[in-house]
């Protein structure tokens, strides 16, 4: 079986393809070609700014452009940003909290999701609530069961980034819309992978950067805020192109910029920003929804086969919530150590997270990438019978 786009010509896209299984994507994703080709040519343009074209002042007006796309929002909705941690820093800040009133997280977040309301709760005097997490991930029902009248704000990631949990974003979002909530979201280990709707799912912000499944480079991202929000919202931070008439220096007219661009304090990463634009002109010519079905045919596949193995993986085969990561540990608690070395003498580049082998498949990865894994990895440690 092959994907609805051309998988060999995608494959040759990508040189690190050209010397292992890559399986990474859930730390860094490998740069096309033309991600490279975006970079070289907006370092090039900085190198001579006497010679800057129309085509430079257009970078960042594209990058959100395509940004909207990739999330069905408008481009005056997403401000640039380095990473997730800056945009949930800004985000967590702009809240109308006050002291007393809580944040409710389940207890797999990444740390981009939770320090910024730990850090809130000591400035601020809020509650950055953490619940022990439901399967993997947060749930409604976890949601029931941990909220109450001070709830405020629910954070949460698209995906786990341990478990590889999808959580039910558009069930959450319709829960904290029925509540008066917000909903804010670390989209960065799904988004390039999966489709994500901010508008059905109701997410009043959402913080990602661009270096993971969207394959781009590192210190370039963004951060989305729904514009039926963002008067509700103190920006935290002020520079010069924050501002409106931004170019009237001795101005200082504290006037914040009618949008998202509100949240943007200076010149972006423009050399990243070229380069995650370019990435993404890529993938969504694939189609998203396109690479989601492959991405899930992939990890399913894993998924039988760890379990023909004797492996545990976090998430089942079967299960709603599963997504483009599939972790795994083994009955024998130093198996994942064995496991790994396996896998990394057969040049099979993966992760390890909180005890698990993590490993990630992309629109780039074939059914051969799936093989060479169990080819590595042979029986589990420990393994009954």
């Amino acid at each position: 079986m092959q994907p609805q786009y051309d998988l060999k010509a995608l494959r040759q896209q990508i040189p690190a393809l050209q010397s292992c299984v890559y399986l990474n994507t859930c730390a860094i994703g490998p740069w096309p070609n033309v991600t490279r080709q975006a970079v070289s040519r907006a370092a090039d343009m900085l190198a001579e700014p006497n010679r800057m074209s129309r085509e430079f002042w257009g970078i960042f007006s594209a990058a959100r452009d395509n940004i909207a796309r990739l999330i069905n929002a408008r481009a005056d909705e997403i401000a640039l940003m380095q990473n997730t941690a800056e945009g949930m820093n800004v985000i967590a800040h702009a809240l109308p909290l006050r002291p007393g009133d809580n944040v409710l997280m389940c207890d797999q977040e990444y740390p981009a999701v939770v320090y910024p309301f730990m850090n809130l709760a000591r400035l601020r005097g809020i509650e950055a609530r953490i619940a022990p997490h439901d399967g993997g991930g947060l749930t409604v029902d976890l949601l029931e069961r941990h909220a109450d009248a001070r709830t405020r704000v629910v954070a949460v990631s698209s995906v786990e980034f341990v478990s590889g949990f999808r959580n039910d974003l558009v069930g959450i979002g319709e829960w904290c819309k029925a509540r008066g909530l917000w909903l804010i979201v670390d989209g960065i280990q799904s988004l390039g992978a999966a489709p994500l709707d901010v508008k059905a799912a109701h997410i009043d912000a959402l913080a990602s950067g661009g270096h993971k499944w969207m394959l781009g480079p590192m210190g370039a991202g963004f951060l989305y805020v729904n514009r039926e929000r963002l008067d509700e919202l103190a920006p935290p931070f002020a520079g010069a192109l924050s501002v409106v008439d931004a170019e009237n220096y001795l101005d200082y007219n504290l006037t914040f910029q009618p949008d998202a661009r509100r949240f943007e304090l200076g010149v972006p990463n423009t050399i990243g920003v070229a380069g995650l634009s370019a990435s993404l002109d890529l993938l969504l010519s694939l189609d998203i929804r396109a690479i989601e079905a492959w991405t899930l045919r992939l990890s399913g596949l894993l998924l039988e086969q760890l379990d023909r193995l004797g492996y545990r993986p976090f998430v089942g085969c079967d299960s709603t919530h599963r997504s483009a990561i599939v972790s795994f540990n083994t009955p024998d608690p130093a198996g994942v150590a064995e496991a790994s070395e396996r896998l990394t003498a057969a040049n099979v580049i993966h992760t390890i997270r909180a005890g698990n082998v993590r490993l990630g498949v992309h629109a780039f990865n074939s059914e051969e990438d799936i093989q060479a894994v169990v080819d590595a990895l042979g029986p589990a440690a420990g393994r009954a019978g």
